[in-house]
């Protein structure tokens, strides 16, 4: 890693105690490494541990097994634990949490009563400023958009100065094309700020949006922890390939290779040829401007998604030519799909 290491979890293991003396297992074997100023984050379904994850870096949760280090001091074992306010962690919650009753200025104060008045004056300034506010430090937060609230929620998060800030969901509570717009203005203010950053998220491109380094997650194991780029294109097994990205595992007989496995297949990896060797019936369009997108059912009833030539767009039920446009990416035989 270029960036000097911020974060590391080594083996770490959490779980919650259940009747009968047991305990379940929610995080377990869980390692990664994040950079001083990088952007991580946790990404997979509900349920897979990636916000237990967050509440133990935070102090809320304690370690089965493992240990955590935040710019190499040691935070956290099986057997012990620094309290979450020695953490130099701060944490952004899913619904902002802020204040009804306290003012904009008042919110992003909140953490910094143990400063003299006058610094915390100019630091709510400075963080305001940053996240675009400085005109609304006297409003409430009824009175504020749901992306505004979520720059009060940051600027808090940020002005005691964390060495880690920890994301839950950032966007969860808005529409759709408030996430799209927000996800790239905070990955700037973030940036901008130098922040060191972990959040989690079961949105791909929102993930991709924000992130430096993303961990795909199942079932309390990170799978992969890699950049966006590398797990569309270098998927480490069947299940990131499957989880990232548009595409289909699919049978390598089913495309006249060399049988023994699977291979990936994106859209921009196959395309139209009425001269192809491979064959397909199309059973489903839809149009994702500016292109139509077919799914087409090979001989061996694997669908695969294709991006059409205008004249096979409105053709349901056509057999269509198919070729490989570049050598798709195989898995061997032998492990079973996730």
């Amino acid at each position: 890693m270029s960036a000097q290491r911020l974060l590391r979890l080594d083996g770490i293991r959490v779980g919650y105690p259940v009747p009968g003396g047991d305990t379940k297992v929610v995080v377990d074997g869980l390692s990664l490494e994040l950079g001083a100023g990088e952007i991580g984050c946790l990404l997979g379904a509900s349920g897979c541990g990636k916000t237990t994850v967050l509440r133990a870096i935070a102090g809320f949760e304690p370690l089965l097994a493992g240990r955590m280090e935040l710019q190499g001091e040691l935070i956290a074992t099986a057997h012990a634990g620094q309290p979450p306010e020695q953490r130099r962690v701060g944490m952004m919650f899913q619904d902002y949490a802020l204040f009804p009753h306290l003012d904009v200025a008042a919110n992003v104060a909140f953490g910094l009563d143990r400063i003299p008045r006058a610094e915390r004056r100019a630091r709510v300034r400075e963080m305001l400023e940053l996240v675009g506010l400085g005109q609304s430090a006297g409003a409430f937060p009824h009175e504020l958009s749901g992306g505004q609230q979520q720059r009060v929620a940051l600027a808090r998060a940020l002005a005691p100065r964390p060495a880690l800030l920890l994301l839950d969901e950032p966007f969860s509570n808005l529409d759709i094309d408030t996430r799209q717009r927000l996800a790239g203005e905070l990955r700037s203010l973030l940036k901008a700020a130098g922040t060191t950053v972990l959040m989690v998220t079961h949105d791909q491109a929102e993930a991709f949006a924000m992130a430096d380094r993303i961990g795909v997650m199942e079932r309390g194991r990170i799978l992969q922890w890699d950049s966006a780029q590398a797990l569309y294109r270098r998927p480490a097994d069947r299940f990131v390939a499957d989880f990232i990205g548009r595409g289909s595992l699919v049978s390598a007989r089913a495309l006249g290779l060399a049988d023994g496995g699977d291979v990936l297949l994106r859209p921009e990896s196959i395309a139209c040829d009425p001269a192809g060797g491979i064959r397909g019936v199309l059973v489903g369009v839809g149009f994702r401007g500016p292109h139509h997108v077919g799914n087409v059912r090979l001989a061996g009833g694997e669908v695969v998604e294709v991006d059409l030539c205008d004249e096979h767009a409105a053709q349901l039920g056509a057999e269509i030519g198919l070729r490989l446009v570049d050598a798709p990416l195989a898995f061997p035989a032998g492990a079973a799909r996730s």
